[in-house]
Parts: structure tokens; sequence; C-alpha cells
């Protein structure tokens, strides 16, 4: 099945465990279609370059998927329906990258740069 990875922007006002629920929802959206959500981050609330919907920040996540492009299809389609998520945008990948993704590996490095003083 072919590789993908998902970014998406929640409202900022909802709470880091409502996030995260819409997490688990488009994971199990995947799994009802025959797909497998291989790894999943929140990334927190960050500030957007622009404002979306007049907000200024939002929640990011960050889906790797080994699904069919029907269940990506659809699970694109209810995030694009769903009222909380302002963002998606979803990549094909030859590969998945083993470890943590780039944000998380700029978070582990600001934490142990703290650590030192």
């Amino acid at each position: 099945m072919p590789l993908y990875e998902h970014v998406m922007i929640a409202r900022q006002d909802l709470s880091n465990t409502q996030a995260e629920s819409l997490i688990e929802h488009f994971s199990t959206v995947l799994a009802d279609n025959g797909g497998k959500v291989v790894d999943n981050e929140y990334w927190g609330v960050k500030t957007m370059a622009y404002k979306i919907n007049k907000n200024r920040k939002g929640h990011y996540a960050y889906l790797r998927s080994d699904a069919p492009a029907p269940a990506v299809q659809e699970m694109e389609r209810l995030m694009r329906l769903h009222e909380d998520v302002m963002r998606v945008l979803t990549i094909k990948v030859d590969a998945h990258d083993e470890g943590p993704s780039v944000q998380m590996q700029k978070r582990d490095e600001r934490d142990s740069r703290r650590e030192r003083r």
C-alpha cells in the first residue's frame, strides 16, 4: 500500500486532549477503510505565519499512514468537513523516516539546551 504523511492544523481554542482526540478519530477513519496509522505526533500549539479563519495559532498534528488511496481520500474529506480542522496537507512518500520528525527533534534539542544551564 502507498505511504502518506499528513499534517493537520486544528483551532487554537481546543484543549490538548480534544486535539489529540481528533488524531485518534481520523486514525480510526483510516483503519475502518483498510489503512493503518504507522505513527502519530502531536506538535502542540504553534503560531502561524498568517491568520487562518481569524486564528493566529493552531494545534498541529502529524500522522504517518500506510493506506489505500480511497481511505486517504475519505479521511481528507472528513477533515475538510470537520469544523475544528482548519488546514490539511497530505503528501505521498516513498518511505517513512525512522525516528521522530524534525519538529520533535527540535523540541528535544531545546530541552537538552535548557538542562545545561
